[in-house]
């Protein structure tokens, strides 16, 4: 087995509230930074129960020579936090940015955003 083979994507059931959808906002941070936001259910919201829950979320860069850069990972107290965050990144270093989710239920979830 392969990572790629429990990797849940846009195509999966479910994904209007598991995939984390990717957001620029360049020069949109405290003085001037370029902010990269990744939300889960952002059309659909998440349940935020003890039961069902986003665990925690990673945010990974790609480096024109196709480097990996882990940026960040955040995790969420059920009930309390909402899966919704916000890295200051020098956007202009990375080809792409790609995050993973993690639910408690349904599993890992991925997504990526060429820039």
């Amino acid at each position: 087995m392969q990572f790629q083979d429990i990797l849940k994507t846009a195509e999966s059931e479910g994904k209007e509230k598991h995939v984390p959808v990717i957001e620029i906002g360049k020069g949109k941070g405290e003085g001037g930074t370029d902010i990269v936001r990744v939300v889960v259910g952002k059309e659909t919201p998440h349940p935020n129960t003890v039961e069902h829950h986003i665990d925690w979320v990673e945010l990974f860069g790609v480096k024109q020579n196709e480097q990996v850069i882990n940026l960040g990972r955040v995790t969420f107290a059920p009930m309390y936090t909402s899966p919704n965050i916000r890295f200051q990144v020098p956007v202009t270093e990375f080809m792409a940015f790609c995050a993973l989710a993690y639910c408690n239920v349904h599993g890992v979830w991925g997504n990526c955003l060429e820039v």
